[in-house]
């Protein structure tokens, strides 16, 4: 996937294998050396919680990009899967959600840059302690040049609206500003990115590993990858990439520290707030396909079918069973993050 705005984008599609070590399933605590860490903990343990006996909304997106160059097979049947799901599984209503998807008749219903952000301010709209909003993204996601200096890779994730060749991409400053930051303590949010380059595609400055620790050393990764990517580029005689790569590693490691904890500032949520995402934001996630579900996202089947097969599990545990679920088959790797400190060993509920 293309980080220029205006880019032709390829088919999302399923990724060759690939040899990742596995991981172990387990439990981890969240507390930390770092006294700043000590303290957001603190204070996330005072914060109430979502109750989830208020409202219930979901948005539901699934854009196939139909008649274009980089149209997809599984998004709009992921929304149906998803609804299924939801209806099925965690008691929501069909007339508290908004669909959307490319093959409606209904133009309040297509996935446009207008209905999208216009659908994620009614989803967060008037919201209150103990009620429980869900939102899902299946198709295309991008990166572009990060401008307002809040990124430690320097690029911002964005999603794509069917007419985002027109319309423009909505970036996640943009979903952190509209389904984040409202809302109130007690009030809870569950997104679900299944799209590329969706790592943190809400912001969310809290990272989380399948043992339920939160991830300290984003920025020593990024700095690392980097300088990886540079003697890659270098031992394949690319000397101008191999600088380029070297000076970003440079930066990220004087300048990333100062921008993580800025992000915690301006991006964290004193609502539970909780994203899963297909991958990580240096990767692509997969348009495929299942016998029994037919065209599919793989991120989007992997999280229905490890909920449906047991609905009492922890959050980091189905971090790790969805990993599992996709490990061996697909160049990605879900992530788990959130808009406030929490204890990922509590049971996944919305």
């Amino acid at each position: 996937m293309g980080s220029d705005s205006q880019a032709s984008l390829p088919p999302r599609r399923p990724l060759r294998p690939t040899g990742n070590p596995s991981l172990t399933p387990g439990g981890g605590s969240l507390a930390s050396s770092s006294p700043q860490v000590n303290s957001l903990y603190q204070q996330a343990g005072q914060v109430q919680q979502s109750q989830l006996t208020g409202r219930r909304r979901a948005l539901l997106i699934g854009i196939n990009y139909i008649g274009q160059t980089s149209a997809l097979k599984g998004c709009i049947n992921d929304v149906h899967n998803i609804k299924s799901f939801l209806i099925d599984c965690f008691s929501f209503r069909e007339c508290d959600m908004v669909i959307l998807t490319d093959d409606s008749k209904d133009p309040r219903s297509l996935p446009t840059r207008a209905n999208l952000t216009r659908a994620m301010h009614w989803l967060v709209s008037d919201a209150r302690p103990n009620d429980s909003y869900f939102f899902h993204f299946s198709g295309h996601g991008s990166q572009v040049v990060d401008t307002s200096g809040d990124e430690i890779d320097g690029y911002d994730e964005t999603i794509l609206p069917v007419d985002y060749k027109t319309a423009g991409q909505i970036t996640d400053d943009e979903m952190n500003d509209i389904m984040v930051r409202p809302l109130p303590q007690g009030c809870r949010l569950t997104a679900i990115f299944d799209s590329c380059h969706s790592g943190t595609a809400l912001d969310l400055p809290f990272v989380y590993d399948q043992y339920g620790r939160l991830v300290q050393n984003q920025v020593a990764e990024l700095a690392t990858q980097s300088i990886m990517k540079a003697g890659m580029s270098y031992l394949s005689g690319d000397v101008l990439s191999a600088s380029k790569s070297i000076f970003s590693g440079l930066k990220t490691a004087v300048t990333g520290s100062k921008i993580q904890e800025r992000q915690k500032q301006l991006k964290s949520s004193m609502g539970d707030v909780i994203m899963f995402s297909g991958c990580e934001d240096s990767q692509t996630s997969a348009d495929t396909y299942n016998y029994a579900v037919g065209n599919t996202g793989a991120m989007s089947h992997a999280l229905i079918s490890v909920l449906r097969s047991n609905h009492r599990q922890t959050y980091s545990q189905v971090l790790t069973n969805v990993r599992q679920f996709l490990r061996g088959k697909y160049r990605q790797t879900p992530q788990l993050s959130s808009g406030r400190l929490m204890d990922m060993n509590q049971v996944f509920t919305m």
